[in-house]
């Protein structure tokens, strides 16, 4: 195999980039952006850490980050498995990434930055919901903001198909993986109950 190992090489291989796909870039939520990034619902985060790499899905019934300023975006950290794998990557290297999609839209906005984490209990109440507060709040200080190209989600039909018939369960996959000591039926069956009282 023939391997890529600098950079000049590799933009050989492209050519330059187009003057829109430098002009989009954007270092504060303009209006549109900020409209943009508070319809969005779910989004994915990216970190890096100690222990590598790690991408989480998040989202909310309602926009899934707060704006605290121009420059500045707040997550709350609702429960989910406590593997922790973004929130360690946080505390141990602040770089993130954030790529925010809108159902209908072939548009992915992408916020990259640096974050900290806080359990600052005036910034968790900001988030309350049902009586429950995150854990932690994600905070997030803005490097740039720009739109992605549109072409990914067309190519996939990311919001014009359904690939989910004949797809594993996680009970199915837990099974596979501890031969069959947990998960299977009755931990797909107990799921939606169990996640209905810890969504918030």
């Amino acid at each position: 195999m023939d391997w890529i190992e600098d950079t000049g090489a590799l933009e050989a291989l492209y050519g330059t980039p187009s003057a829109p796909a430098l002009r989009k870039v954007a270092t504060r939520l303009t209006p549109l952006y900020r409209k943009w990034i508070m319809t969005a619902r779910f989004c994915i985060l990216s970190t890096i850490g100690e222990g590598g790499t790690d991408g989480s899905p998040r989202g909310d019934d309602g926009p899934v980050v707060t704006e605290l300023d121009d420059r500045t975006l707040a997550m709350p950290d609702w429960r989910g498995n406590n593997r922790l794998d973004t929130l360690r990557n946080i505390v141990q290297d602040g770089r993130i990434s954030l790529m925010f999609m809108v159902p209908g839209s072939n548009t992915v906005v992408r916020v990259n930055g640096s974050a900290k984490l806080t359990a600052d209990e005036a910034l968790r109440r900001r988030f309350e919901r049902k009586g429950r507060l995150p854990a932690t709040v994600i905070v997030i200080r803005i490097a740039e903001i720009y739109t992605q190209c549109a072409r990914a989600p067309l190519r996939a039909g990311l919001w014009t198909r359904d690939d989910s018939a004949g797809l594993p369960s996680f009970g199915e996959i837990l099974a596979e993986l501890t031969a069959g000591e947990e998960g299977g039926k009755d931990y797909d069956d107990a799921w939606p109950a169990r996640a209905a009282k810890t969504m918030w």
